[in-house]
């Protein structure tokens, strides 16, 4: 694995990696290379895919008001949860060994303490979306759960307090999701791939961001949308889904972030 040190001169000044702009037809792209990840090693990404419908299912079950917070809360995490698929696509990339072991030898990283750490503050960004949702919906509905999913949907649907749930749910929500896509877009792939620290990472995210806003926000409804049709599907579009987008993730970086030394 390259490792490149982002610290130079005599007062240790962070250098941050350059970023490029990209457009729509780059997504198309690094799409189109995730689906050949995908498709070049199906019984791994199978095996690891399958993780995630077990865990929506999970968490389906845990809450019912809380399912669609816990579907958009999906996307928060993302970034974190395909980072072992990121080690395939790179393992792949340098015509390395492809099987499924090596998504789980992301744990001899050399920056795998950044990498937890980042992924714990998603975590917190994902409970804290949590936390917002719920407080939103007991405070229009109260504490006592609806009785089934069909008298949940009435209340969601045929109330005013369900149409001020959803509006005032959809802007929080977007709120989280642009914070989440900022800071990890290309943060984790950066951690694997280079000997950065976690603000360097993060702030290298938000700047790729910032230098391609209708790019960034187009794939992240690529993502949103990918992953709701996966949870429409009783989840198990997310087994394919998921690698897809994290495969087209790691590709997205290498679209984004310039490189400093052969790949």
């Amino acid at each position: 694995m390259p490792k490149f040190h982002v610290i130079a001169g005599p007062d240790a000044t962070a250098v941050y990696p350059s970023v490029r702009k990209i457009g729509p037809a780059d997504l198309k792209d690094v799409l189109a290379k995730g689906i050949d990840d995908f498709l070049a090693m199906p019984s791994s990404l199978v095996f690891l895919g399958m993780i995630y419908p077990i865990v929506g299912i999970f968490l389906a079950g845990y809450a019912l008001p809380l399912l669609f917070p816990l579907m958009a809360g999906f996307a928060l995490v993302g970034p974190f949860a395909g980072i072992g698929l990121y080690e395939i696509s790179r393992c792949r990339e340098l015509g390395l060994d492809t099987s499924w072991a090596h998504a789980f030898g992301v744990v001899r990283s050399h920056s795998i303490f950044s990498i937890l750490s980042l992924g714990l503050l998603l975590l917190v960004i994902f409970a804290g979306w949590e936390f917002t949702a719920q407080s939103l919906y007991v405070g229009l509905f109260g504490t006592t759960p609806p009785e089934s999913i069909t008298q949940f949907i009435t209340n969601i649907f045929d109330t005013p307090q369900g149409w001020k749930l959803i509006a005032y749910g959809t802007a929080i929500g977007f709120v989280f999701a642009v914070v989440a896509l900022s800071i990890s877009v290309v943060s984790f792939p950066l951690l694997l791939d280079r000997d950065v620290e976690v603000p360097v990472a993060v702030l290298t995210s938000v700047k790729a961001v910032w230098e391609n806003p209708f790019t960034m926000a187009l794939w992240g409804l690529i993502v949103a949308t990918s992953l709701a049709i996966g949870f429409l599907l009783l989840f198990v579009g997310l087994a394919v889904a998921v690698p897809i987008l994290a495969h087209s993730s790691w590709h997205l970086y290498r679209k984004v972030v310039e490189p400093v030394g052969p790949v």
